[in-house]
């Protein structure tokens, strides 16, 4: 795994905080961010978002909050995994 920092929030004081990496290997996009609270992930679980699919979290994902001013990094490292 060879993981390329993208960003950081930037209102991030010196403790963790939402961040952005893209892995140079596979092209993902490997995302820190908040733990959800319980009602988010009630809704989530109990929700069909696309016809077919089971609802809920599957074992091996997970959810996570990160704010809208990290939009740009975000695309950033939409346009970095892009890139060969």
């Amino acid at each position: 795994m060879a993981l390329q920092f993208t960003g950081i929030d930037p209102n991030t004081e010196h403790e963790g905080s939402p961040t952005v990496w893209v892995d140079d290997e596979t092209r993902e996009i490997v995302i820190q961010g908040w733990r959800p609270d319980a009602a988010l992930l009630t809704e989530i679980s109990e929700t069909e978002w696309a016809a077919g699919h089971a609802k809920g979290i599957p074992d091996p994902e997970a959810v996570v909050r990160i704010p809208a001013r990290m939009i740009p990094i975000l695309r950033k490292a939409c346009d970095d995994a892009e890139r060969e």
